[in-house]
């Protein structure tokens, strides 16, 4: 028993620690992947805290420091969860008016380049029924297995690579000056164009899918970083309304995501309404919001779904929303003060290798 008491005491020190990391704003990927998993976490403190105070009694200053931090750690934890609960306010609006012109339906889909279940593919499209599709990890194979939708969804920039970089965009709305940019490295793309609502509205659109900062990948977030805050500040000074679409390899409570959500003064539809999880589809204790979709205050949302998984690592995400000038007063907009402007500036002058 005292064996387990052991783990239990030190596994205690471990969660505390994890929590405290992300604390630390540094761009080497140790500190980093320690903002992922945040409601496994705060699952874990309160696993460990209810077991550690029913089966051991409570004696030492040891046993009660550990009492101590983890009651704090979970508070801190529930706070930082709490915005994306159904409990806390929505960040976007719902939509009151019936889906019409005004509307537009996105689903983005990470497919990961080795699945072959394309027609699963397929299958979703039909079934979300998307104006605008996004997929990324595409090359040349996704490419010629989805190109068939192409009498549907006629409007399209595409990017094969071989690199699971690539990015595949079908459009059955207009897209109006479309170009593929390089913003940070040679080998990884974004979409910035124009879409044509039905009603005539411009809507800007960019398209995302940065390197994360894992081992194998990269060590550090710099460049996936650099490349989210330099489309915030497009997006911000963009004389359209804006939707930023994608796996932004970060998850939505990140303070690079919320740094981003400042600068560009986007909102997202996540907040007030539920966590979204859309990776890791074959792990359910593995799970994170990566795939996101931001708009500017002018938009309501009339829904968000997290649709079923088609063989890919990520679940795919369909999302509608309607562009409605009377909701910026309804919005819940993000303000950026001086201390995020000095870190944006800090952030997108940094070095890149």
């Amino acid at each position: 028993m005292e064996t387990f008491q052991n783990v239990l005491y030190y596994s205690g020190l471990f969660i505390i620690l994890a929590s405290l990391i992300p604390l630390i704003r540094h761009d080497y990927w140790i500190f980093r992947v320690f903002e992922y998993p945040r409601l496994q976490k705060l699952t874990l403190n309160v696993f460990i805290l209810v077991l550690y105070v029913i089966l051991f009694p409570i004696q030492s200053v040891a046993d009660f420091t550990l009492i101590a931090l983890l009651s704090l750690n979970l508070v801190y934890l529930g706070w930082q969860i709490f915005p994306f609960t159904v409990l806390a306010k929505k960040q976007i609006v719902q939509s009151t008016r019936p889906v019409g012109k005004h509307n537009i339906q996105l689903l983005i889909a990470n497919v990961f380049q080795d699945n072959k279940k394309y027609a699963d593919y397929h299958q979703l499209i039909k079934s979300c029924s998307p104006d605008v599709v996004l997929m990324v990890e595409t090359n040349q194979w996704w490419q010629d297995k989805m190109d068939s939708i192409g009498a549907e969804y006629p409007h399209q920039i595409k990017i094969p690579l071989e690199n699971t970089y690539g990015m595949l965009l079908y459009s059955r709305l207009e897209l109006v000056d479309g170009s593929v940019k390089y913003l940070v490295e040679d080998d990884i793309p974004s979409i910035e164009t124009e879409v044509k609502l039905p009603s005539g509205e411009l809507v800007k659109l960019f398209c995302l899918h940065p390197r994360p900062p894992v081992p194998q990948e990269s060590p550090q977030s710099t460049e996936r970083d650099k490349e989210i805050l330099l489309v915030a500040k497009k997006a911000k000074e963009s004389r359209y309304p804006a939707i930023v679409i994608g796996d932004l390899n970060d998850v939505a409570w990140s303070y690079t995501t919320e740094l981003f959500s400042k600068i560009s003064e986007l909102l997202d539809p996540r907040k007030g309404r539920g966590f979204f999880n859309s990776f890791n589809a074959k792990y359910f204790f593995l799970r994170f919001p990566l795939d996101h979709v931001f708009c500017s205050a002018d938009f309501t949302l009339t829904s968000i779904k997290r649709m079923n998984s088609c063989g890919s690592d990520h679940f795919p995400m369909c999302i509608n929303l309607q562009y409605d000038r009377s909701s910026i007063s309804k919005n819940d907009i993000p303000e950026a003060e001086q201390e995020d402007l000095e870190l944006f500036r800090e952030k997108v002058n940094a070095d890149t290798a």
